[in-house]
């Protein structure tokens, strides 16, 4: 028998079953169960009131900060979030790039500073698409182990993605997608800001 059909005895079966039950009583249904008791009622209040104290001020406690919300971690390819046309046009790379961002040569702390202004300065500069360029690396480079994406290459390769989730920038930040071979393929990221409020 297959999961999710139903199973249906054939005639033969059925008349098995007429057969060896012919001698069964029915199941007499139960009696229905005696309804709750009412609830007793509420005891009297006295006439009399003493007079009401005077209402004090209440004093506003302060409230502790709500944490910011956080955000889904976004992984270069992901598109949660966008419409499909906007998406697939991001992936092609049909959308016009507003400014591009070169990485190469740059150490670590010098590549993560320049991402974090550049992508500042162009969400405040209401842009929308940038080209951020990493380099394919070394494939002989190592990779960290608390990096959140498995990204063979070069470091700065891995690293501007989970730059790009760090608090301050992923609040501007809307899609990440491996760029197109003419925009210099696995080795540059578009990157699709938010619009702002």
């Amino acid at each position: 028998m297959s999961r999710g059909r139903s199973y249906r005895p054939g005639p033969e079966e059925m008349a098995l079953w007429r057969h060896a039950t012919r001698d069964v009583d029915p199941l007499r249904p139960r009696p229905a169960a005696d309804p709750p008791a009412p609830a007793p009622p509420p005891p009297k209040r006295p006439e009399s009131k003493p007079p009401a104290a005077p209402a004090r001020p209440k004093t506003a406690k302060p409230r502790p900060a709500a944490p910011p919300p956080t955000q889904p971690t976004l992984a270069p390819g992901e598109t949660a979030g966008l419409d499909r046309r906007t998406a697939e046009r991001l992936r092609q790379g049909r959308l016009s790039i507003d400014a591009r961002l070169d990485l190469h040569g740059m150490t670590q702390a010098q590549a993560h500073g320049a991402l974090a202004g550049f992508v500042e300065r162009c969400h405040a500069d209401g842009r929308r698409v940038v080209l951020v360029i990493t380099g394919k690396g070394s494939p002989r480079i190592s990779r960290p182990d608390d990096l959140p994406f498995a990204t063979p290459g070069g470091i700065l390769k891995a690293r501007v993605p989970a730059w790009l989730n760090e608090p301050g920038l992923r609040s501007k930040v809307l899609a990440v997608h491996h760029a197109r071979p003419q925009h210099g393929g696995d080795g540059a990221l578009y990157v699709l800001l938010k619009r702002r409020r």
